[in-house]
C-alpha cells in the first residue's frame, strides 16, 4: 500500500493508509498512516458499528491537515471493544473528551 500511496501522492493527491500492522506498515515507509491496534480484517473496526467505522475514518483525515513529516505513522488511541463510539461527543478531540469525563 505504501508503494501505491507515494505513486499516487507524487501526483498531488494526499493519502491516508490505515494499518494493523506497524512493522509492515513501517516497512513499506507510507507518506502518512493511522496505526489501529486491531485484529486483522477490521481495521475500520467492528462489523456493524457505523459510529465507530465513522470515527476511525474522521479519525485517520484528520492527519491529511496535521501530519508535515513524510513516513509518519500515528498509534490510534482506540482500542478494540473499549470505547464507546455512541456516546462520544462530535468535535471534541478523543483526549479532550475523556479529560471531560474524568473530570465530571
Amino acid at each position: 500500500v505504501g508503494l501505491v500511496q507515494r505513486e499516487i501522492e507524487s501526483r498531488g493527491i494526499s493519502t491516508v493508509s490505515l494499518c494493523i500492522s506497524i512493522k509492515s506498515c513501517a516497512s513499506v515507509n507510507p507518506p502518512r498512516a493511522y496505526h489501529l491496534q486491531y485484529p486483522y480484517g477490521h481495521a475500520l473496526g467492528e462489523p456493524f458499528r457505523s459510529a465507530q467505522q465513522r470515527r476511525i475514518v474522521m479519525e485517520s483525515l484528520k492527519l491529511l491537515e496535521t501530519v508535515k513529516e513524510p513516513g509518519t505513522i500515528v498509534d490510534s488511541p482506540f482500542r478494540w471493544k473499549r470505547d464507546r463510539f455512541e456516546e462520544m461527543e462530535e468535535g471534541l478531540p478523543f483526549i479532550e473528551r475523556h479529560d471531560k469525563e474524568l473530570r465530571n
